[in-house]
């Protein structure tokens, strides 16, 4: 079937369908379930475990486990995964995903969520998505990339060092196992909670366009006469790739990436259509915007250094159990906290407390 479609649109529009069909459904069910990382952070640190918290261990744990059961299956292969395969900072993981976390506290939203409230008219949002797009293409390859090269240079760990599965000993078997117990304690959350069938459904779904992606970009990579990277979901690079590309002359290359961010904001446009959602919401003052443009800086800067976002590395770079990607997830759980501590209990700076 994939040959056949190849065959029909091209390998680079089949990369870009792909994309726009998985970023479809992930921004509908991310919509829906209000997943975001951030959210579920500020949950624990205030001693809360409630709805956000529930659905992001839904999220998290389907990730993990259906994509450890694509490998046992033959579906998937990480012999050609850049976080398990290059040269990792740890460096970067650390401090990047520190900066992000402060980031998503600040912008009171993690990359994906920026996307979504974007595409139910949420003006805030969507000023903070472009500064973080900006910023991370600075970053990638522009005035900042010496900056954050030099970051990440400190501290390296080499690629045979990446693999948790691998430090372990756990096998897929054993990461099955682990994910298990996060998703037991998701759906003991839920059931306490008595969180609406529909948000389970909605959080599973985008747990499992993680593994979808994955599947996707492997099945082009083995199928495509061109070069087609191994990559699931994640939003600062392609955030920044979908920026250059409206910004240069038309007919450039077509990629997953370019597809995946204008279908998930399709997607959560109609899921905001179907639930009410959509509404035009600005910023209350001047302090909320400078909060809102200094976090999309931090989340830009942040999430290249680190390698991914909240869903590129805390999502699908944990799915595959890179090193890296847990430091930057476990970094930015702590980020948030203290920048929530900081600014919105504290109210340091005069940025105080502002509506999501």
């Amino acid at each position: 079937m994939l040959d056949h479609l190849i065959d029909l649109v091209g390998d680079r529009n089949a990369l870009a369908l792909g994309g726009f069909v998985i970023g479809i459904l992930f921004g509908a069910m991310a919509q829906r379930s209000r997943f975001c990382l951030r959210a579920a952070t500020l949950e624990v640190a205030h001693g809360q475990a409630g709805e956000r918290l529930a659905i992001w261990l839904f999220v998290f744990a389907t990730a993990l486990i259906a994509t450890q059961c694509l490998i046992v299956f033959g579906l998937f292969d990480t012999g050609a995964v850049r976080q398990l395969n290059n040269r990792g900072s740890l460096s970067g993981s650390i401090i990047g995903g520190l900066m992000f976390g402060c980031g998503m506290t600040l912008t009171r939203a993690c990359g994906s969520r920026m996307l979504v409230l974007s595409a139910t008219g949420n003006l805030r949002a969507l000023l903070s998505g472009l500064v973080f797009a900006v910023v991370a293409q600075m970053a990638r390859d522009g005035a900042l990339s010496n900056v954050r090269a030099s970051i990440n240079g400190w501290w390296t760990v080499s690629a045979d060092s990446r693999d948790l599965l691998a430090i372990f000993h756990m096998g897929h078997g054993g990461a099955i196992a682990f994910s298990l117990l996060w998703l037991a304690l998701g759906v003991i959350i839920a059931l306490r909670i008595r969180l609406h069938i529909g948000k389970w459904v909605a959080a599973l779904g985008v747990g499992a366009m993680v593994a979808a992606a994955w599947a996707f970009n492997y099945a082009m990579s083995t199928s495509s006469f061109e070069m087609a990277p191994v990559h699931s979901l994640s939003f600062t690079s392609p955030s920044a790739d979908v920026l250059m590309y409206t910004l240069q002359p038309p007919g450039g290359g077509l990629s997953f990436d370019l597809g995946l961010i204008p279908g998930v904001f399709v997607g959560a446009f109609l899921g905001g259509a179907y639930g009410g959602d959509l509404k035009i919401e600005g910023f209350e003052n001047g302090a909320a915007m400078r909060r809102y443009i200094i976090g999309g800086c931090l989340m830009g800067f942040g999430g290249v250094l680190a390698g991914g976002c909240a869903v590129g590395a805390g999502v699908s770079g944990a799915s595959v159990f890179a090193l890296t990607a847990w430091i930057v997830l476990w970094s930015m759980w702590i980020g948030a906290v203290i920048t929530d501590r900081l600014i919105d209990q504290k109210k340091f700076w005069g940025f105080g407390h502002v509506a999501q």
